[in-house]
């Protein structure tokens, strides 16, 4: 994933709590991903119109954090979920 890249949430992967768990979990076809409160304000992010720097972008003035560190935290968390089919990115 790139700074253009727009990611989204392929049909048939969604956002839920497990009420069993207590957590917000990332569910696609026969898999489960818990999240933490990180992987949840990156994908509270992701409306498939914006680009993986405007998410990085608005996190880092969301949390007051240096944008580098954000980016990368967040093209590392978002290429992990697109290896694991749990998101697609477009390149722009």
């Amino acid at each position: 994933m790139n700074d253009l890249s727009v990611p989204v949430l392929p049909r048939g992967v969604r956002r839920h709590f497990d009420k069993v768990r207590g957590v917000p979990v990332l569910l696609g076809p026969e898999r489960v991903l818990m999240l933490d409160e990180i992987g949840c304000a990156i994908l509270d992010q992701v409306n498939g119109v914006s680009t993986l720097e405007e998410i990085s972008t608005r996190l880092s003035e969301i949390y007051a954090a240096p944008k580098e560190d954000i980016s990368t935290d967040v093209a590392a968390f978002l290429t992990d979920l697109g290896n694991k089919k749990l998101l697609d990115g477009s390149h722009g």
